[in-house]
């Protein structure tokens, strides 16, 4: 959540902007990007040798961040994915992998953490 105030600093507004990080248990960004440019990969900082043979990348932010290494290991055992990048403190989670493997990752992250966990989960959206 991003809170804006205006401040009035030495006679002059400024604006101000917070970022703070509401605790919960939450899948807030469930995305799928089927076929991206070979330069988002490299943006990404992804392993060539294993990435760019792939069509898709899937990218999963949770709430509370200690949960992505509970949805890497889902993902994984869910489907013959790749792990791109997992981050215990910002809960960000990126695999690769075929398109359909893909989904199938993202979406046993969603329904395990809905069914089993008691999240509330955002709906999984494609590009």
């Amino acid at each position: 959540m991003n809170i804006t105030d205006a401040v009035l600093e030495n006679g002059k507004d400024k604006t101000r902007i917070i970022q703070e990080i509401v605790p919960g248990k939450q899948i807030t960004l469930a995305h799928i990007i089927a076929g991206p440019d070979d330069i988002l990969y490299k943006k990404l900082g992804l392993n060539p040798e294993i990435d760019y043979n792939n069509d898709s990348i899937g990218i999963i932010n949770v709430s509370p961040a200690e949960t992505a290494v509970i949805a890497a290991d889902i993902a994984m055992k869910a489907s013959n994915v790749e792990l791109g990048f997992v981050d215990r403190f910002s809960g960000t989670l990126i695999i690769t992998g075929t398109v359909s493997n893909t989904e199938a990752a993202v979406n046993a992250v969603c329904d395990y953490a809905r069914e089993k966990l008691g999240f509330a989960v955002c709906e999984v959206t494609k590009t």
